[in-house]
């Protein structure tokens, strides 16, 4: 019997056929295979002219989903029905999820395999032979409750994004999205970035005493009572107003503060009034699932949930190791804490072994799933084979793949410990300093038995908070004992605003609302990136005034879909469906129709669209005129506005201002900045013009005055950016002088015989020679620089990126050389959406969890084919920018017949879809969630 085995991704095909005879052929989809459709050119003609059409689900009827195959899936559609042929049995192994479980039904639909084909549907955990026989063993139908439930979370998604994303375009700025899960999450961000504008800092002082005990060894003791009256802490404020909150204690100043701390340090003796020590136990964390693992490789690693979730898809389809290919960890999109008893009994076994038997528990560890709506019944994420340790697979893994495997097989190590037991101690030292009475209080922890400690010390969200698994000591301390002091100082504090949410912290508010799914996460946090409303600044996530916009407009006027609490029954609701409990097209019908005197999406959309006006974020009023002062995100970027807006009361503002940080007064300035007009700071020393200093959107700069003839042929002028060490309040003629010297030529390289140019960019100085680009570290060094030095730097590892982060020069994952039909020699190349192919010319996004290794050389031209015959798009600006303006879309060239769509039938009417697809231009941007 010949049988065909379908899976999501070619690594994952070749690991499979590993452990498979030749009766068996593996084939990958490359993920889904079906969608909505992305574009109008999607439709097939005769479904046009439905109104309904361009939503791709048919709101008229039952909501039947409208599926195409998309063009660059077509190709691959091709040869899995050729595969097919002639085979006695079809086993569908995509992943064991809502979406695995979607592709399955899709790829059936598809293959039409005749009635005396067998066709069963495998799942598995983890990629190893036993896990792959058992499988295969045990098969069973496709879940048609799982599929309805997908497909019900792809047109809720699909609805939500098309009917709000084009008011969004009306009134706030074009190509912005709006999306179930992705809206809330942008208003967790812009909750927390209001806090901040409304925080007000306090600053209060205590004393920090150094301490000699016997022997001489130091500790330190900080300030908690003086005559009795607890001394205020960081605790007696409102972490998110910044008032004190605590009315029952002594804020001290600075001079209060000093006074007393320089009688302290004079005053004797100093006496233990207190000691107090207890055993504690700390219990070992629970084993990874999907959301706690992004959290930690956020924290530990500075991974991004992207990247975590790349490098666990690797993984998890596998490696080879000595020539053959293996999974090393159990599935990563997970909500479960489960452990089979197989690893348990591998924890076990390694526990005695490494770390003795005083390490291990009595019985197993076993842990429950807390989360209501945990998604299918997978183990936690886990090592498949706890004998391969960490540095045994060094030769075989790259550094990060070696850091998460190693972050994952500890933890699933540690959780199956026994607790650490530690001891606290705590002691109040008092001094009596003329009239007041000083208490002290010092704190130690000390390990008295490491326990799971000895294999994992989880991450801490805080990085000021104290460093965990670390031990804080006092020296041998008695109730009655005198100690010495040696040093008494005053400290300043003053409250810090809540801190703005990381990738980590904002999977975990919405894990702990119930919103959103593991396979979701790291798509979400992606796209409120790729559509401008929000940045990074180190590990913090800022939102721009774009979501402060977007989140005010749907706060006001559609309330509910942005309510954490709605929300969450939604997911509910759609766990309902899976669960077969509730009916798919009732809950879409109530969903965008309305029922029982509620207003369905669609209808409040229409009814609002007019009378919603333009958002605009209230910063203040200006203390001069009394008028208000606003921001608004215009066509051309983000500005500030007094009163009614008009010439003299506008300003643009910088992308990278965080919300919380524009004042007031600072938008005043800018107003006042912009309505005097440039300021002449020197001459051109080519012309002899004036050069004058501007502020626009993207900051400072120096521009050359222009000729009458120039304005009329409306010419560019000439402008360069202002560095961020240039003071603008004391510009030199020195420095327009060598700013205005930039770009210049160096010379020609040797090799290349290319120019290489020194310029200045938003980002500060460059080298450019050719395709290559270098950041030159101190633009001043860029006026001055020689070939030699050029060169030099030019050789060194390429700095990319906004802050010039070091990098290692693009090379690529592999190289075909020259390919018929190719611009030039095709390579493959990791970027920063993933994996793609280029011959120089065209870029072509391979298919999520492509192995470069093994694709084709076919396979490769296929997609570059499909892109170089897609019609360009037209520029795309930066979010909330407007853009670049839209150029008329040239012809397609000639495509393969198109393969026909796949029109809902009646009796279709309740049978699933897929995930969601991105956006072409003329659709709504929505986001799946």
């Amino acid at each position: 019997m010949s049988t065909l085995v379908i899976v999501e991704s070619p690594a994952k095909a070749k690991t499979i056929a590993g452990y498979l005879g030749k009766s068996y052929q593996v084939e990958a989809s490359f993920g889904h295979v079906r969608d909505l459709p992305q574009s109008a050119s999607d439709v097939p003609p005769e479904l046009k002219k439905q109104k309904w059409s361009k939503l791709g689900v048919n709101v008229d009827g039952d909501f039947e989903p409208l599926y195409i195959v998309p063009e660059e899936k077509k190709q691959r559609v091709s040869a899995l029905r050729a595969a097919a042929k002639g085979k006695d049995e079809l086993l569908l192994a995509t992943d064991e999820d809502r979406e695995g479980e979607s592709i399955s039904w899709h790829i059936l639909q598809l293959l039409k395999p005749g009635k005396g084909v067998r066709v069963k549907r495998i799942v598995f955990h983890e990629i190893t032979p036993e896990a792959i026989k058992a499988a295969i063993s045990t098969p069973r139908d496709i879940d048609e409750s799982l599929v309805r439930a997908q497909e019900a979370r792809r047109i809720v998604d699909r609805l939500y994004g098309y009917t709000l994303s084009p008011l969004l375009w009306k009134k706030v700025a074009p190509r912005l999205s709006a999306g179930r899960v992705q809206s809330v999450a942008v208003r967790l961000l812009v909750d927390r970035e209001r806090e901040r504008r409304a925080f007000k800092s306090a600053s209060y002082w205590d004393l920090e005493a150094t301490l000699n005990g016997d022997g001489g060894t130091a500790f330190k003791a900080r300030l908690s009572r003086v005559s009795g009256k607890r001394v205020a802490s960081g605790k007696s404020f409102d972490p998110t107003t910044g008032a004190l909150a605590d009315q029952d204690v002594a804020v001290l100043d600075e001079a209060r503060a000093t006074d007393l701390g320089a009688r302290a340090e004079k005053s004797a003796p100093w006496r233990v009034a207190e000691l107090e020590t207890r055993p504690e136990q700390e219990k070992p964390p629970v084993p990874f699932m999907t959301s706690t693992l992004q959290q930690e490789a956020n924290r530990k690693l500075r991974f991004s949930a992207k990247r975590t979730m790349q490098i666990a898809q690797q993984l998890y389809e596998g490696t080879d190791l000595d020539g053959e290919r293996t999974g090393l960890i159990t599935y990563m999109r997970t909500d479960s804490l489960t452990l089979s008893e197989r690893a348990l009994s591998q924890c076990r076994e390694l526990i005695e072994r490494n770390y003795g038997p005083e390490y291990l528990p009595k019985e197993p560890v076993r842990y429950r799933t807390k989360s209501k709506n945990a998604q299918e019944a997978h183990e936690a994420i886990r090592p498949t084979d706890l004998t391969r340790r960490p540095e045994d697979l060094r030769r075989w893994l790259d550094p990060d793949q070696l850091k998460l495997y190693e972050l994952i097989w500890k933890r699933t190590v540690a959780c199956q410990m026994v607790a650490a037991r530690v001891l606290r101690t705590s002691a109040q030292i008092e001094v009596v300093a003329g009239a007041d009475t000083l208490r002290f209080s010092a704190s130690g922890r000390q390990i008295e038995f490491p326990g799971f400690l000895r294999a994992y010390v989880e991450g801490s969200d805080d990085p000021d908070s104290e460093i965990e698994g670390q031990e804080s000591l006092l020296p041998p301390l008695t109730q009655g004992r005198e100690v010495r002091a040696q040093q008494v100082l005053p400290q300043g504090h003053a409250t810090k605003p809540p801190a703005r949410l990381t990738e980590a912290t904002l999977v975990k508010k919405l894990e702990e609302a119930g919103i959103g799914r593991p396979s979701t996460y790291a798509s979400i946090l992606g796209t409120i990136v790729d559509r401008g409303y929000v940045w990074k600044r180190g590990n913090e996530l800022v939102p721009t005034f774009t979501a402060f916009a977007v989140t005010d407009l749907l706060e006001q006027h559609f309330g509910k879909l942005v309510d954490l609490k709605f929300t969450a029954r939604m997911e509910d609701e759609l766990d309902e469906i899976a669960d077969g409990g509730r009916d798919s097209v009732g809950y879409l019908a109530s969903f965008y129709r309305g029922e029982q005197g509620e207003v369905g999406l669609a209808q409040q959309v229409e009814d609002k669209v007019e009378e919603i006006p333009f958002p605009a974020i209230a910063i203040g009023n200006d203390p001069e005129s009394g008028e208000p002062v606003v921001v608004r995100v215009g066509r051309f970027g983000t500005y500030v506005q007094r009163g009614a807006g008009g010439v003299g009361n506008t300003a643009s503002i910088p992308d990278d201002v965080p919300p919380a940080d524009l004042t007031v007064e600072a938008a005043i300035a800018a107003i006042k900045k912009k309505s005097s007009g440039p300021v002449v700071v020197g001459k051109d020393p080519q012309t002899g013009r004036e050069v004058t200093l501007r502020s626009g959107r993207f900051g400072t700069y120096l521009e050359v005055a222009q000729t009458e003839a120039e304005i009329a042929a409306e010419e560019k002028p000439r402008r360069t950016s202002l560095p961020d060490d240039v003071d603008q309040a004391a510009v030199t003629q020195a420095d327009v002088d060598a700013l205005l010297s930039l770009p210049r030529t160096i010379g020609a390289h040797p090799e290349t015989k290319e120019d290489i140019v020194v310029a200045l960019g938003r980002y500060g100085a460059f080298l450019r020679c050719g395709k290559e680009t270098r950041n030159v570290e101190r633009w001043r060094d860029g006026v001055t620089m020689e070939l030699d030095a050029a060169l030099a730097l030019l050789a060194q590892p390429k700095l990319r990126g906004r802050r010039g982060q070091q990098a290692a020069v693009r090379t690529p994952l592999r190289e075909f050389g020259p390919l018929e039909g190719a611009a030039g020699p095709v390579s493959i190349f990791d970027g920063k959406y993933g994996v793609y192919a280029s011959d120089g010319t065209t870029n072509a996004t391979l298919p999520k969890g492509t192995d470069p290794k093994e694709i084709t050389a076919d396979e490769v031209m296929g997609f570059l084919r499909v892109r170089m015959a897609a019609a360009p798009k037209p520029k795309r600006g930066k979010p909330g920018r407007g853009g670049a303006k839209k150029a008329a879309a040239p012809k397609k060239a000639a495509a393969p017949k198109a393969e026909k769509a796949e029109t809902p039938k009646a009796d279709d009417a309740k049978k699933p879809a897929k995930k969601a697809a991105k956006k072409a231009a003329k659709k709504p941007a929505a986001k799946k969630d």
